[in-house]
Protein backbone atom coordinates (compact mmCIF):
# COMPACT_ATOMS: atom_id res chain seq x y z
CA UNK A 1 0.00 0.00 0.00
CA UNK A 2 1.41 3.50 -1.10
CA UNK A 3 2.59 5.48 1.80
CA UNK A 4 -0.15 8.49 2.57
CA UNK A 5 3.28 11.05 2.72
CA UNK A 6 4.40 10.11 -0.92
CA UNK A 7 0.92 10.33 -2.08
CA UNK A 8 1.00 14.67 -1.29
CA UNK A 9 2.12 17.04 -4.01
CA UNK A 10 6.01 17.91 -3.16
CA UNK A 11 7.37 21.49 -3.18
CA UNK A 12 10.77 23.09 -3.79
CA UNK A 13 12.03 22.59 -7.64
CA UNK A 14 10.83 20.51 -10.23
CA UNK A 15 13.68 18.87 -12.92
CA UNK A 16 11.26 17.50 -15.21
CA UNK A 17 12.72 19.28 -17.99
CA UNK A 18 15.99 17.77 -17.63
CA UNK A 19 15.42 15.30 -20.16
CA UNK A 20 14.45 18.07 -22.63
CA UNK A 21 17.79 19.83 -21.36
CA UNK A 22 19.65 16.53 -21.98
CA UNK A 23 18.21 16.42 -25.83
CA UNK A 24 18.71 19.52 -26.76
CA UNK A 25 22.44 19.22 -25.53
CA UNK A 26 22.93 16.18 -27.35
CA UNK A 27 21.95 17.79 -30.52
CA UNK A 28 24.23 20.27 -30.50
CA UNK A 29 21.55 23.04 -30.04
CA UNK A 30 22.63 24.18 -26.33
CA UNK A 31 26.41 25.33 -27.37
CA UNK A 32 24.14 27.48 -30.22
CA UNK A 33 22.20 29.83 -27.39
CA UNK A 34 24.40 33.10 -27.32
CA UNK A 35 22.82 35.81 -25.35
CA UNK A 36 23.19 39.75 -26.24
CA UNK A 37 25.61 41.72 -24.00
CA UNK A 38 23.68 45.28 -22.76
CA UNK A 39 25.55 48.28 -21.16
CA UNK A 40 23.85 51.33 -18.93
CA UNK A 41 24.69 53.04 -16.17
CA UNK A 42 21.72 54.31 -14.17
CA UNK A 43 22.02 56.18 -10.87
CA UNK A 44 19.48 57.29 -8.19
CA UNK A 45 20.73 59.67 -4.25
CA UNK A 46 18.25 61.15 -2.16
CA UNK A 47 18.63 64.53 -1.77
CA UNK A 48 16.93 67.22 1.07
CA UNK A 49 13.02 67.62 0.01
CA UNK A 50 14.11 66.19 -3.44
CA UNK A 51 15.40 62.68 -5.26
CA UNK A 52 17.44 63.05 -8.70
CA UNK A 53 18.11 60.15 -10.74
CA UNK A 54 20.18 60.18 -13.57
CA UNK A 55 21.20 57.90 -16.72
CA UNK A 56 23.38 57.59 -19.47
CA UNK A 57 21.45 57.58 -22.92
CA UNK A 58 23.77 54.74 -25.32
CA UNK A 59 21.51 51.47 -26.12
CA UNK A 60 23.91 49.18 -27.07
CA UNK A 61 23.59 45.40 -28.47
CA UNK A 62 27.20 43.47 -27.93
CA UNK A 63 29.57 45.43 -29.68
CA UNK A 64 26.96 47.70 -31.50
CA UNK A 65 25.79 50.77 -30.53
CA UNK A 66 22.11 50.75 -31.73
CA UNK A 67 20.68 53.96 -30.21
CA UNK A 68 23.21 57.01 -29.34
CA UNK A 69 20.25 59.15 -27.72
CA UNK A 70 18.00 56.81 -26.33
CA UNK A 71 15.77 57.94 -23.28
CA UNK A 72 16.20 55.42 -19.86
CA UNK A 73 14.11 57.26 -17.47
CA UNK A 74 10.47 56.25 -17.71
CA UNK A 75 7.26 58.13 -16.47
CA UNK A 76 5.61 56.07 -13.74
CA UNK A 77 3.34 58.46 -12.26
CA UNK A 78 3.07 62.42 -11.74
CA UNK A 79 5.65 61.92 -8.54
CA UNK A 80 7.40 58.90 -9.66
CA UNK A 81 10.03 58.40 -12.13
CA UNK A 82 12.28 55.45 -13.27
CA UNK A 83 15.53 54.19 -14.36
CA UNK A 84 15.83 51.63 -17.00
CA UNK A 85 18.63 48.78 -16.87
CA UNK A 86 18.89 45.38 -19.00
CA UNK A 87 16.54 44.74 -22.09
CA UNK A 88 15.67 47.65 -23.70
CA UNK A 89 12.14 46.24 -24.66
CA UNK A 90 11.54 44.48 -21.30
CA UNK A 91 12.17 48.04 -19.95
CA UNK A 92 9.72 49.86 -21.77
CA UNK A 93 7.05 46.96 -21.26
CA UNK A 94 7.66 46.57 -17.23
CA UNK A 95 7.36 50.53 -16.81
CA UNK A 96 3.99 51.17 -19.21
CA UNK A 97 2.83 48.57 -17.19
CA UNK A 98 3.43 49.57 -14.09
CA UNK A 99 1.93 53.23 -14.68
CA UNK A 100 -1.12 52.24 -16.12
CA UNK A 101 -1.78 49.93 -13.37
CA UNK A 102 -0.98 52.76 -10.98
CA UNK A 103 -3.23 55.49 -13.08
CA UNK A 104 -6.07 52.61 -12.53
CA UNK A 105 -4.99 52.90 -8.47
CA UNK A 106 -5.23 56.58 -8.43
CA UNK A 107 -8.47 56.90 -10.22
CA UNK A 108 -10.48 54.18 -7.71
CA UNK A 109 -8.52 55.76 -4.65
CA UNK A 110 -8.40 58.89 -5.51
CA UNK A 111 -5.04 59.29 -3.80
CA UNK A 112 -1.47 60.05 -4.96
CA UNK A 113 0.66 57.15 -6.09
CA UNK A 114 3.11 56.12 -3.04
CA UNK A 115 6.95 54.74 -4.45
CA UNK A 116 6.87 51.81 -1.96
CA UNK A 117 3.30 50.81 -4.03
CA UNK A 118 5.05 51.03 -7.53
CA UNK A 119 8.53 49.48 -6.27
CA UNK A 120 5.84 46.31 -4.80
CA UNK A 121 3.85 45.75 -7.75
CA UNK A 122 7.57 45.86 -9.90
CA UNK A 123 8.73 43.16 -7.48
CA UNK A 124 5.89 40.63 -7.72
CA UNK A 125 5.57 40.88 -11.34
CA UNK A 126 9.44 40.14 -11.86
CA UNK A 127 9.62 37.53 -9.40
CA UNK A 128 7.37 35.39 -11.53
CA UNK A 129 9.50 35.07 -14.16
CA UNK A 130 12.96 34.33 -11.91
CA UNK A 131 15.36 36.79 -13.92
CA UNK A 132 14.00 36.20 -17.48
CA UNK A 133 12.75 39.62 -18.15
CA UNK A 134 15.55 41.53 -17.60
CA UNK A 135 14.61 45.03 -16.15
CA UNK A 136 16.87 46.58 -13.58
CA UNK A 137 14.92 49.58 -11.92
CA UNK A 138 15.72 52.33 -10.24
CA UNK A 139 12.37 54.00 -8.58
CA UNK A 140 12.52 57.44 -7.68
CA UNK A 141 9.77 59.83 -6.40
CA UNK A 142 8.00 62.09 -3.57
CA UNK A 143 5.27 61.14 -1.43
CA UNK A 144 3.47 62.10 1.13
CA UNK A 145 6.05 60.51 3.76
CA UNK A 146 8.83 62.44 1.55
CA UNK A 147 11.60 61.29 -0.98
CA UNK A 148 11.90 57.81 -1.71
CA UNK A 149 14.60 55.71 -4.08
CA UNK A 150 14.09 52.06 -4.68
CA UNK A 151 16.28 49.12 -6.41
CA UNK A 152 14.21 46.42 -7.96
CA UNK A 153 16.91 43.56 -9.58
CA UNK A 154 15.46 41.58 -12.33
CA UNK A 155 15.17 38.55 -9.70
CA UNK A 156 12.62 40.97 -7.48
CA UNK A 157 15.13 41.98 -5.11
CA UNK A 158 13.80 45.08 -3.44
CA UNK A 159 15.79 47.58 -1.51
CA UNK A 160 15.34 51.26 -0.19
CA UNK A 161 18.46 53.06 0.21
CA UNK A 162 19.66 56.67 0.34
CA UNK A 163 21.65 56.49 -2.94
CA UNK A 164 21.98 53.58 -5.59
CA UNK A 165 23.37 52.57 -9.22
CA UNK A 166 23.15 49.80 -11.67
CA UNK A 167 24.08 48.85 -15.70
CA UNK A 168 27.57 47.70 -16.15
CA UNK A 169 28.80 50.98 -15.66
CA UNK A 170 27.73 51.01 -11.97
CA UNK A 171 30.86 49.95 -10.14
CA UNK A 172 32.30 53.40 -11.75
CA UNK A 173 29.65 55.55 -11.01
CA UNK A 174 29.18 54.00 -7.40
CA UNK A 175 32.27 54.86 -6.18
CA UNK A 176 31.63 58.79 -6.92
CA UNK A 177 28.36 58.24 -5.00
CA UNK A 178 30.24 56.31 -1.70
CA UNK A 179 32.78 59.29 -1.96
CA UNK A 180 31.14 62.36 -2.05
CA UNK A 181 27.18 61.37 -0.90
CA UNK A 182 26.46 63.07 2.48
CA UNK A 183 22.70 63.77 4.48
CA UNK A 184 20.86 66.57 3.00
CA UNK A 185 22.47 67.36 -0.18
CA UNK A 186 20.88 70.77 -1.74
CA UNK A 187 19.17 69.56 -5.52
CA UNK A 188 22.26 71.18 -7.19
CA UNK A 189 24.85 69.37 -5.27
CA UNK A 190 22.62 66.32 -6.05
CA UNK A 191 22.65 67.17 -9.67
CA UNK A 192 26.78 67.81 -9.76
CA UNK A 193 27.52 64.20 -7.82
CA UNK A 194 24.96 62.83 -10.13
CA UNK A 195 26.33 64.10 -13.21
CA UNK A 196 29.84 63.03 -12.22
CA UNK A 197 28.77 59.17 -11.03
CA UNK A 198 27.60 58.76 -14.53
CA UNK A 199 30.10 60.94 -16.64
CA UNK A 200 32.41 57.96 -14.65
CA UNK A 201 30.34 55.27 -15.94
CA UNK A 202 30.52 56.56 -19.23
CA UNK A 203 34.35 56.92 -19.22
CA UNK A 204 35.65 53.80 -17.93
CA UNK A 205 32.67 51.12 -19.35
CA UNK A 206 32.52 50.81 -22.81
CA UNK A 207 28.59 49.69 -22.78
CA UNK A 208 28.21 52.99 -21.60
CA UNK A 209 28.10 56.70 -23.59
CA UNK A 210 26.73 59.32 -25.09
CA UNK A 211 25.12 61.95 -22.83
CA UNK A 212 24.14 62.40 -19.35
CA UNK A 213 20.07 62.47 -18.76
CA UNK A 214 18.86 63.90 -15.51
CA UNK A 215 15.32 63.99 -13.69
CA UNK A 216 14.71 66.19 -10.67
CA UNK A 217 11.72 65.04 -8.67
CA UNK A 218 10.15 67.47 -5.96
CA UNK A 219 6.91 67.65 -4.19
CA UNK A 220 4.54 68.56 -6.80
CA UNK A 221 7.06 68.87 -9.56
CA UNK A 222 9.09 67.32 -12.02
CA UNK A 223 11.98 68.63 -14.02
CA UNK A 224 13.18 66.15 -16.61
CA UNK A 225 16.41 68.02 -17.81
CA UNK A 226 17.07 66.16 -21.28
CA UNK A 227 20.43 65.74 -22.36
CA UNK A 228 21.55 67.68 -19.50
CA UNK A 229 25.31 67.32 -20.35
CA UNK A 230 26.03 66.27 -24.32
CA UNK A 231 28.99 64.00 -24.46
CA UNK A 232 28.28 62.85 -27.26
CA UNK A 233 29.68 66.17 -29.23
CA UNK A 234 31.59 66.17 -33.29
CA UNK A 235 35.19 66.26 -32.60
CA UNK A 236 36.31 67.28 -35.69
CA UNK A 237 35.05 71.33 -37.22
CA UNK A 238 33.28 70.28 -40.25
CA UNK A 239 34.35 72.72 -43.64
CA UNK A 240 31.88 75.54 -44.02
CA UNK A 241 33.38 76.89 -46.91
CA UNK A 242 30.19 77.71 -49.87
CA UNK A 243 31.25 77.37 -53.16
CA UNK A 244 30.39 79.89 -55.99
CA UNK A 245 28.42 79.27 -59.03
CA UNK A 246 28.77 78.55 -61.24
CA UNK A 247 31.85 76.18 -60.17
CA UNK A 248 33.61 75.95 -63.70
CA UNK A 249 33.83 78.20 -66.76
CA UNK A 250 31.48 78.36 -69.92
CA UNK A 251 33.44 76.90 -72.69
CA UNK A 252 31.03 77.46 -75.20
CA UNK A 253 27.47 78.89 -75.56
CA UNK A 254 24.70 78.63 -78.66
CA UNK A 255 21.42 79.95 -78.63
CA UNK A 256 18.84 78.27 -80.66
CA UNK A 257 15.52 80.46 -81.45
CA UNK A 258 12.51 78.34 -80.13
CA UNK A 259 10.50 78.64 -83.06
CA UNK A 260 13.11 76.52 -85.20
CA UNK A 261 12.53 73.88 -82.45
CA UNK A 262 8.37 73.53 -81.98
CA UNK A 263 6.00 74.71 -84.36
CA UNK A 264 4.03 77.39 -82.92
CA UNK A 265 0.37 77.81 -84.04
CA UNK A 266 -1.96 80.76 -82.58
CA UNK A 267 -5.37 79.55 -81.68
CA UNK A 268 -8.80 81.71 -81.99
CA UNK A 269 -10.54 82.35 -79.24
CA UNK A 270 -14.07 80.50 -79.46
CA UNK A 271 -17.13 81.34 -78.24
CA UNK A 272 -18.64 78.74 -76.04
CA UNK A 273 -21.34 77.39 -77.19
CA UNK A 274 -24.09 78.14 -74.54
CA UNK A 275 -27.92 76.67 -76.54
Amino acid sequence: MENYLDSLPRGGFSFENYKRNEMLASKGNAADLKYTKTGTTIIGLVCKDAVVIAADTRASAGSVVAVKNTEKIHYIAPNIYCCGAGTAADNDAVTHMLSVQLKLHRLQSGRESRVGTAAHKAQNYLFRYGGHVGAYLIFGGVDFNGPHLCQVSADGCRMHMPFVSMGSGSLAAISILETEYKDNLSIEEGKAIAAKAIQAGIYQDLGSGSNVDLCVITKGDVDYLRNYIPLNKDQYDRPKKRYELPASSVIHEMKVPLSKIVDIQEVKEEKMDTS
